[in-house]
């Protein structure tokens, strides 16, 4: 091979090196730019997802937002916000005053032990019932079913009085009442599958809608400001003519029947 075939050679093999390495820069530069845009794409990806989940924790929740939402009263009741709610004959002179917790453990108790002769009395005009319901276990314990259960009331109150009380009834059954930390009260189908039990609620499309809607979601909350401003600081809580009915403890709700009569009696006679 003569001198200038062989430099002709090693230029055109340095040409064809540096042709390869400009190559190998350009898929180099469009690798870093790749990766430059990718990680901006996951950065801002991230500082969206930040961002959302920010937005997401300083929504208000659903009863925050109850608190403003459209009042509805339901039927059959009456009084400021229509969170006077009474139940019995119109023609009974002395009202007991109730106040209750969905959620309460005690308040179920009372149901079941006393409850069948509160209702006898009620059924025979001794006296009315101003029903009072609180939802501070939500707070204490955390959660919404006594708020859930509450709204749920006044769906039923809404049918008619008569179907508010024994829906209450039942909700503090032994079969339907769960344990005061067990948060059940805040499913609408199990409010539901209560209701069922109450003969002018079972399969009641509208009030099924009310209690899925939240349609008394609001009524609720203002019911249970009313139990706030009242002084009464537990449940359940009976009073009559301002006077506070107590067991032979003096002290607490009677919890049984002949605790329940004593106390009755005398408060009749006030």
């Amino acid at each position: 091979m003569s001198k200038r075939n062989s430099q002709a050679a090693k230029t055109a093999a340095r040409e064809r090196l540096r042709i390869e390495r400009e190559r190998a820069a350009k898929r180099a530069k469009v690798r870093r730019q790749v990766i430059v845009a990718a990680s901006a794409v996951a950065v801002l990806a991230a500082a969206g997802g930040i961002g959302y989940a920010v937005v997401q924790a300083n929504k208000p929740g659903h009863w925050e937002e109850a608190k403003t939402a459209t009042l509805v009263k339901p039927a059959n009741s009456s009084g400021k916000n229509g969170t006077t709610v009474v139940v019995g004959k119109s023609t009974a002179k002395k009202t007991l005053e109730m106040y209750e917790d969905p959620r309460c453990p005690i308040c179920s108790q009372f149901e079941q032990t006393v409850g069948p002769t509160v209702k006898s009395d009620l059924d025979a005009g001794k006296f009315k019932i101003q029903y009072i319901g609180a939802t501070f276990l939500d707070n204490t314990m955390s959660g919404e079913g006594s708020k859930n259960a509450l709204s749920a009331l006044g769906a039923a109150l809404d049918v008619s009085p008569e179907a508010f009380f024994e829906y209450k009834t039942a909700m503090y059954s032994a079969k339907w009442h769960p344990e005061e930390t067990d948060d059940k009260f805040k499913s609408d189908a199990y409010l539901i599958k209560i209701a069922d039990t109450v003969p002018a609620l079972k399969g009641n499309a509208k009030f099924q809608k009310a209690v899925k809607d939240g349609t008394y979601d609001r009524w609720a909350l203002e019911m249970s400001k009313v139990f706030d401003k009242s002084g009464v600081s537990g449940t359940p809580t009976l009073k009559m003519d301002g006077k506070t009915l107590t067991g032979s403890d003096g002290k607490n709700a009677p919890m049984t029947v002949a605790d329940f009569n004593t106390a009755l009696t005398a408060a009749l006679k006030g």
